[in-house]
């Protein structure tokens, strides 16, 4: 029996051998990969510091557009006209409050830094009510009898904490200052955007379709503009509308401080957070301050104020758009919490279109 090995068919061998045409292609397509990655990143840090003001600037002129197109006709169909004087009008309203917000913090500071050098700061002598109070009225009595008694003490011992406090505010005004100069470039660009809203639009349609296809990336842009608007209405608005109604008290009543405590009581309604945080210990201030009759007055009109974002939320969030209003909500808070005031709006832009393609996934399973 033979023990030379037998030929073996070509055919019944696989070819291992690489084809050069495959191994040419692989490679060009790696590295023209590779360069568009490159590019792409590149492109990014140049554009980076960039970014928030026009992202910022995207959702300012979403919001605002409906404004242009109502002053356009008046002006004889100037659409940059009409773009720069609702550019300006928002510019002034940033601008003025957070000038009167600064000066009168800085003038509290000031005056009260002089008195306190001068030896002429003096605490009034706390009201009996304000140990009636549960739970920590009889700690803050005390307290504040001892400054009322011998307050240079109290400031010789506190006096690390209050140069660190100052120097906290110091700090917090000088990034405010920053951040409303950001916006003010924000609004410019904006009024470039609202300015070429269609040419922008056109863009963004295209961009979508290319990214998700005519269905449902058709359907991004103006699912994206219509999420803004919602979130503006049901968020921002409802935020405004809250804090004008408990500065309507502030002010009316005379509570020392109104414009700082508003602006504060601004920034919790945006951030979704109860405006009765600061709202409450203004109360129990009027209890102590104000006769019974013009405290509980104030009390009523603070609380209906401070729970009113319950009624007018449900009736402006989500109107216009066929996306429940708690994925808005949802949205709009975890962006916030995320990526802060911008991750307001992108997180409820990102969120609905999550929830599109998921109910578009559901009844294509479903057929």
């Amino acid at each position: 029996m033979s023990t030379e090995p037998q030929p073996q068919d070509p055919g019944s061998v696989a070819n291992t051998s690489f084809e050069p045409q495959f191994v040419r292609n692989m490679l060009e397509s790696f590295l023209r990969i590779g360069l568009v990655f490159i590019l792409l990143y590149e492109s990014y840090e140049i554009i980076e510091p960039f970014m928030v003001p026009l992202v910022w600037g995207a959702i300012i002129a979403v919001a605002a557009m409906p404004l242009v197109k109502v002053l356009e006709p008046r002006l004889g169909g100037r659409r940059g006209l009409s773009a720069t004087l609702v550019t300006l009008g928002f510019i002034v309203l940033l601008v003025v409050p957070t000038w009167m917000v600064t000066d009168s913090l800085l003038g509290a500071l000031k005056n009260v830094a002089q008195a306190a050098k001068a030896n002429e700061l003096v605490i009034p002598a706390p009201p009996e009510k304000i140990a009636s109070i549960p739970m920590v009225g009889e700690d803050v009595y005390a307290a504040w009898t001892r400054a009322n008694q011998d307050l240079e003490a109290v400031l010789k011992e506190a006096a690390p904490q209050i140069t660190n406090v100052v120097t906290a505010v110091l700090k917090k005004i000088g990034s405010s200052l920053v951040g409303v100069l950001m916006f003010v470039v924000s609004l410019i660009i904006a009024g470039g955007f609202m300015a070429y809203a269609e040419s922008c639009g056109k863009l963004a349609h295209k961009f979508f379709i290319r990214v998700g296809g005519m269905n449902p990336g058709g359907e991004w842009a103006t699912l994206s503009v219509a999420t803004v608007r919602s979130v503006l209405k049901g968020v921002i608005g409802v935020a405004v509308i809250q804090t004008v109604l408990i500065a309507i008290g502030l002010f009316a009543v005379g509570i020392p401080g109104a414009p700082i405590w508003s602006a504060l009581i601004l920034f919790l309604a945006i951030a979704q957070l109860p405006a009765l945080i600061v709202v409450l210990p203004i109360i129990a201030y009027a209890f102590s301050a104000y006769d019974t009759t013009t405290a509980v007055i104030f009390t009523v009109w603070s609380l209906v104020a401070g729970a009113s974002d319950n009624v007018l939320k449900p009736m402006l969030m989500g109107r216009g758009v066929d996306i429940p209003m708690p994925v808005i909500l949802i949205g709009a808070i975890g962006g916030m919490v995320s990526a802060g005031i911008i991750g307001l709006f992108a997180g409820a832009v990102l969120l609905s279109i999550w929830y599109k393609l998921f109910v578009l996934w559901l009844n294509q399973e479903a057929k």
